[in-house]
């Protein structure tokens, strides 16, 4: 379903972020008392009196800073600007009207859409005359807010929701969400730009670079994706107290949010340990897993060695795919991948199909003997998806090993294409009287 959009913009440390933060009734966008911490556009679903819309968070514009990564956040800003069907003009009540503020509107009012002047740092009813000051931009009535205490945010709101467009109905299956995520400056942000065909997040050779987890909506052979740049993910003691830790955060939730993980790796460096633990990440949070040997073009590592690197360290035995964002190599392929990973995650196998595959395994291999009793599987069943959750009914848990655990979930993989999906398999057993306990 295409959403309305309502670009937020700006001079830098104005608040854009924590007046987004409150609109939406969330903390997506990172916040830091330092100027210039959002760089690439946000876009955050919202809510209000039943209308459907998303808010665009943005860098500050200063057009007096002619820096490489300034005039890449002021592209990011307009390009914001061209897909928007609404503008909100953030600017500091608290400070007073500036050139930078002057600059901004008068580019606003040659744009094609409705513009709403929002005087942010309104903190009190006292300070509400202080908006007075930006009718001098042109742009109609200022709205006095406050991002920090949600003063006039309401006003805010209602203004929004009446100056959208209505959103089209819903005619689209839910799409897959795909993070990407990796360690800083292994190529993240090229990749996501070479899967979109545009520079749709900043990219830099300084580390870092990305602070928030950027969604942008593709769709992939008429499959609908939403595709989740990440910041770098680095180890919790080594971001305390900066603006990276909270950066880290939005990327670990991002994962927890997400069907599917790229886990990118830098291929001139090899798999190294803190990809292992990037990976394990993801699968934990129930992500399907791919691993992506970025960079394939500067330097080609031992893939043989990777892959087996890999699938020794990691149970869910993701696949191993090499790929440069630099020339195109396996881009595509990478999208069909986690698309199909996706659905599979979410796929249902037939209780009669898990049954015979149920018998095929202990055909394969006798299950164990213990305390001579042998382990007795006699039903299985799917009772859940993304990720999927199976449940087999045994006779007595307890003479369950865990190397055959292991043996019918590798199998499992196997039979239904399975590698990189979590899988959840409870063995539930019988006691004495009859009563079942869950494993």
């Amino acid at each position: 379903m295409a959403l309305p959009k309502a670009a937020v913009v700006g001079y830098p440390n104005v608040g854009k972020s924590t007046l987004v933060n409150r609109l939406s009734e969330s903390r997506e966008a990172v916040v830091h008392e330092q100027a210039g911490v959002t760089r690439d556009r946000k876009e955050i679903e919202t809510e209000w009196n039943g209308r459907r819309f998303l808010l665009v968070d943005t860098g500050g514009v200063d057009a007096s800073d002619e820096t490489e990564l300034a005039r890449q956040v002021q592209a990011q800003a307009r390009q914001a600007l061209a897909e928007a069907d609404l503008a909100i003009l953030v600017v500091d009540a608290r400070a007073g009207l500036r050139p930078g503020d002057e600059e901004l509107a008068d580019e606003l009012r040659r744009a094609r859409i409705p513009v709403l002047v929002a005087a942010n740092k309104v903190d009190s009813a006292k300070s509400i005359p202080d908006a007075a000051e930006f009718y001098a931009l042109g742009l109609g009535e200022p709205i006095p807010v406050s991002g920090a205490q949600g003063l006039g945010t309401g006003d805010l709101l209602d203004r929004v929701a009446a100056s959208l467009p209505e959103a089209a109905e819903p005619d689209e299956p839910e799409p897959i969400r795909l993070a990407v995520i990796g360690r800083p400056n292994v190529g993240k942000s090229s990749l996501v730009n070479r899967f979109l065909g545009e520079e749709r997040v900043i990219v830099s050779e300084v580390a870092g670079t990305t602070r928030d987890a950027i969604d942008t909506r593709v769709e992939v052979d008429g499959r609908p994706l939403v595709l989740v740049d990440t910041a770098g993910l680095r180890r919790r003691t080594k971001v305390a107290g900066t603006i990276e830790y909270y950066a880290q955060l939005r990327s670990e939730r991002a994962a927890e949010r997400a069907d599917v993980a790229l886990v990118v790796c830098d291929a001139s460096e090899g798999v190294t340990a803190e990809d292992l633990r990037i990976a394990e990440l993801a699968m934990r949070s129930g992500c399907a897993t791919v691993a992506v040997l970025n960079k394939w073009d500067i330097q080609r590592a031992d893939l043989e060695h990777e892959r087996a690197r890999i699938h020794r360290k990691l149970r869910l035995r993701p696949k191993v795919v090499t790929a440069s964002a630099l020339t195109g190599r396996n881009v595509k392929r990478l999208l069909v991948e986690a698309i199909e990973l996706g659905e599979r995650a979410r796929a249902r196998i037939p209780t009669p199909e898990l049954n015979r595959f149920l018998s095929d395994v202990q055909a394969a291999r006798q299950p164990p003997v213990v305390r001579n009793r042998r382990l007795r599987m006699y039903y299985m069943t799917q009772y859940d998806v993304a990720p999927p959750r199976f449940a087999i009914q045994v006779n007595d848990r307890g003479l369950l090993t865990r190397d055959y655990a292991y043996f019918v979930e590798n199998r499992l993989r196997d039979r239904y294409g399975m590698d990189g999906v979590p899988l959840v398999i409870d063995f539930k057993g019988r006691d004495s009287r009859g009563s079942r306990r869950e494993g």
